[in-house]
C-alpha cells in the first residue's frame, strides 16, 4: 500500500515539478543539512551542560532557554525541507527502512525534547548548585544518541536499494 501511494505521489504535478528542476533538491538538501547542524549543536550544548562540561556556573534552565527554541525552529525547517524531498522522491523515501527508522527516532527524540523542556524548571531553576540526577544525564545522552541515529539513518536513505514493485 505504501509503495502504491509513493508511486501515485511521484506522478503528481508537484512531484514532477520538483524532479525536473535541477536546482531544487540540492538547495533543499543544503537547507536541510544546515537545520540538522542547528539541532545537533543545540542538543549537544544542552547535553554538555547537563554533564557539567559546558558553562557549569549557569543554571540548566538558562542553557535550555537559550538552545531549545533553536531546536524547535530548526525542526520546522526540517519538516518543510524533508517534506519537499519526500514529495520529490517518494518511491525512494517512503518505503525505505532507513527513512522509516529515521521517522521513528525523530518522534522519540521530539518526545524526549518535550519531556526535557517540561522538566527543565525542576532541574535547573535553583542555579548551578542543584545536582543533576544520573537519570537526567542518561536521558540527555540518549537524546543525543537518537539525534545522531537520525542523522545516520537519513544518510542511509540514499544507499538503501529497494526492490521494484
Amino acid at each position: 500500500m505504501l509503495q502504491h501511494f509513493a508511486k501515485w505521489l511521484e506522478a503528481t504535478p508537484l512531484s514532477l515539478l520538483l524532479q525536473n528542476e535541477l536546482w531544487v533538491i540540492p538547495t533543499v538538501q543544503t537547507i536541510h543539512i544546515l537545520a540538522i547542524a542547528v539541532v545537533i549543536s543545540s542538543v549537544g550544548m544542552i547535553v554538555l551542560r547537563l554533564l557539567g562540561k559546558a558553562d557549569p556556573a549557569s543554571p540548566v534552565s538558562d542553557t535550555a532557554q537559550r538552545f531549545v527554541p533553536w531546536i524547535w525552529v530548526a525542526l520546522v525547517v526540517l519538516a518543510i525541507t524533508g517534506s519537499i524531498m519526500v514529495i520529490a522522491e517518494p518511491v525512494r523515501s517512503l518505503p525505505n527502512p532507513a527513512f522509516q527508522l529515521k521517522m521513528l527516532m525523530l518522534v522519540l527524540a521530539m518526545g524526549m525534547t518535550l519531556l526535557f523542556q517540561g522538566t527543565v524548571g525542576r532541574v535547573g531553576q535553583g542555579g548551578s548548585t542543584i545536582a543533576i540526577s544520573p537519570t537526567t544525564r542518561l536521558v540527555a545522552l540518549a537524546t543525543l544518541g537518537l539525534w545522531l541515529g537520525i542523522i545516520i539513518a537519513g544518510r542511509w536513505i540514499a544507499y538503501m536499494i529497494l526492490p521494484e514493485y
